[in-house]
């Protein structure tokens, strides 16, 4: 421009055009002489096309110079002219290909990085729609935009991807049952790991972060089944582990309490069929644990303390009062045919018989109750009839005695199983004797009122928790002082004669365990058992409802069964050496088996012996019932004056307090 100025300029001709023309190419030189806006380059324009007027240019000229300006322009525009061109809001009228996207993106797994494009394509919706006249609000149209868009990526990749997660899982964890065909040379591999690679989509006021997406699915699928089968506790932890290394996926650990695969039954499920556990299941004093008493299946379920904690831990520690209260109700009703049982007119006569009879022998026998005597009353009762399969009646007092031991030998385990649940929860705290006070410390520091309203919660829990664990409530104190008044009241004078009911039954619970004992050799199992310390748990509990453990013992029962059984093994053993010269080998089969039977019975009568002492020392059998008392009313006089003490050293001067 400035070769053609100089040019128009050393012309000396002059003239207005000239003039013009002059005017027109200096204004361009100088409007080209800045930044390339839009009203700039119109003004070139127009000065050009004035300028060029009059042949200035030569055509060799003229065609680089409306080159150089059409470069300009474009590069000028290029931002818009990009923008127009790659304005993707056509894609608004062609919603139907989305989906279609997101199938084919989901097959090719390798290609899911270009998702982040698809979702700025369908941003480039929303301003079109902004200028919407049709509705009230164009907030309405978008919303409905979002959700749709929204609806098609969940049901066309995100749960598609959550489901085939999921299955992935289960079936690498399962792979030992061999469900289905996973040979990726003969059924393909698909590496759904490249979504989880992916940074968050951002999308109208929100960030579509799949991982976070598939990562909470599975969380919560995992916690809902393991909360239906809390026995499956273990295959989802393989399968959050799995997930972890093989998808890089942060599980959350689902804290639910665990159980074991031979979990057997629920507190819930026990306290609400109370009557239906003692009699079908079998209570093993030493090992505290129930077996069960016979099953359809090739197994028996049990139940022991950490079980029962599992269900304190999942139900609270509330249920512990609850079930004592359901065994309380179901103890009321035994013992009300118990009464029946030993206020019946054949059973009470035999009984008063049996006690008179013992008071006039007993100083011939050295103070101990006959065994012959205790056989005679076993046998004798099976002449008052016999249920359907075989049982006397002693066969089922026996059985609701250990019923009642049963339902005892529970309550043990309920509170055992809370203080094993409370050892588990407290063993966070650092320092039992030592535990500050949040709330205190809170309201020091001047925290909000939420944190102070925290902080006091937590100095309950811990409260609570300390108190359960260094206490424990005494349950079985508890339910021998709600029944003991009225089983010791006069009304109730036909009770007194249980002690000496107690041989016969020890001979009756005797026999039938040995009979339960021989069955676990035998192919038909129906009626095998190993263990019963419910009828152990029963005599005890009753005896001291009764206050009578001092009766029982004047019996010397379990000395005199012993010196039974060894004078009869001694004599068997003589005639064995007797029998041996004589070498008649069938007598001496006989005589082993004898033997063999005598030793087996005076071993269950030991253990009998042991289980029953064991029982008595959960009810204080040391004391009876007025030493029990005394000690009360000495407590309660000790705590009296401890009170009245602390009461006239607070305040001398104050009458009223006094």
């Amino acid at each position: 421009l400035s070769i053609i100025k100089k040019r128009v300029i050393s012309d000396k001709k002059y003239s207005e055009q000239r003039l013009d023309v002059l005017s027109a190419l200096v204004l361009a030189e100088n409007t080209l002489n800045g930044p390339s806006t839009k009203q700039r380059r119109l003004i070139v324009s127009l000065a050009l096309s004035v300028g060029t007027q009059m042949k200035t240019f030569k055509d060799e000229e003229l065609i680089p110079l409306q080159l150089v300006l059409k470069k300009l322009d474009l590069i000028s525009e290029l931002t818009e002219r990009i923008r127009a061109q790659c304005d993707c809001c056509f894609l608004y009228w062609h919603r139907a290909v989305f989906p279609i996207y997101l199938d084919d993106v989901y097959e090719n797994a390798v290609d899911s990085a270009r998702l982040h494009y698809m979702f700025s394509a369908l941003r480039d919706c929303v301003p079109a729609m902004m200028h919407a006249r049709h509705l009230e609000s164009y907030e309405v149209l978008l919303e409905c935009y979002d959700k749709e868009i929204m609806e098609v990526l969940n049901e066309h990749l995100l749960d598609k991807l959550c489901k085939e997660i999921e299955k992935d899982l289960r079936l690498s964890v399962h792979t030992h049952l061999k469900l289905d065909d996973r040979n990726p040379f003969r059924v393909g591999m698909k590496d759904l790991a490249h979504f989880f690679f992916l940074n968050p989509i951002r999308f109208f006021n929100r960030f579509i972060d799949i991982k976070a997406y598939v990562t909470h699915y599975l969380d919560k699928t995992f916690y809902n089944l393991t909360t239906v089968a809390l026995h499956d506790w273990a295959t989802y932890s393989e399968m959050r582990n799995l997930a972890t290394q093989r998808y890089g996926l942060s599980m959350t650990e689902a804290h639910l309490p665990s159980q074991t695969l031979e979990q057997g039954l629920d507190v819930l499920e026990i306290m609400r069929n109370i009557h239906v556990f003692v009699s079908r299941y079998l209570y093993n004093l030493n090992n505290q644990i129930f077996v069960e008493r016979t099953s359809n299946n090739k197994h028996l379920n049990t139940i022991n303390i950490r079980h029962i904690a599992n269900s304190i831990r999942t139900h609270g520690t509330g249920i512990m009062n609850t079930t004592v209260n359901f065994t309380y109700q179901f103890l009321r009703k035994k013992f009300y045919i118990f009464s029946q049982f030993m206020y019946d007119e054949h059973i009470k006569s035999r009984l008063i018989k049996d006690i008179r009879f013992f008071r006039e022998v007993k100083d011939q026998n050295d103070h101990k109750y006959p065994f012959e005597r205790a056989d005679k009353f076993n046998r004798g009762i099976r002449k008052l009839g016999i249920t359907p399969d075989g049982q006397s009646y002693l066969d089922q007092f026996r059985q609701l005695i250990s019923q009642i031991g049963n339902a005892m030998g529970y309550v043990r385990m309920i509170r055992s199983g809370g203080l094993h649940c409370c050892s588990s929860a407290i063993r966070f705290v650092p320092d039992l004797e030592d535990i500050v006070n949040f709330e205190e410390l809170v309201k020091e520091e001047g925290l909000s009122e939420e944190t102070q309203k925290a902080a006091r919660q937590l100095d309950s829990v811990l409260s609570d928790l300390t108190r359960n664990f260094a206490e424990g409530t005494e349950y079985f104190k508890m339910l021998v002082d709600v029944f003991a008044p009225e089983f010791r009241s006069p009304k109730n004078m036909h009770l007194r004669n249980f002690y000496i009911i107690v041989p016969p039954l020890t001979l009756n619970f005797v026999e039938h365990s040995i009979s339960c004992k021989e069955k676990l050799n035998k192919k038909n199992k129906s009626g095998a058992a190993f263990t019963d310390d419910g009828f152990a748990m029963g005599v005890a509990y009753i005896l001291k409802l009764l206050d009578q453990y001092q009766e029982f013992d004047s019996l010397h029962w379990f000395q005199s069964v012993r010196e039974k059984y060894v004078k009869e093994i001694r004599a068997v053993a003589k005639q064995q050496s007797v029998q041996s010269t004589n070498q008649d080998e069938k007598l001496l089969q006989t005589m082993n088996l004898t033997h063999k039977r005598l030793e087996v019975c005076l071993q269950e009568f030991e253990l009998l012996y042991f289980s029953l002492s064991s029982a008595r020392i959960f009810f204080r059998a040391d004391k009876t019932a007025a030493e029990e008392n005394q000690e009360k009313k000495e407590k309660e006089e000790e705590s009296a004056k401890a009170s009245n003490g602390d009461l006239s050293s607070s305040t001398p001067a104050d009458p009223v307090v006094k």
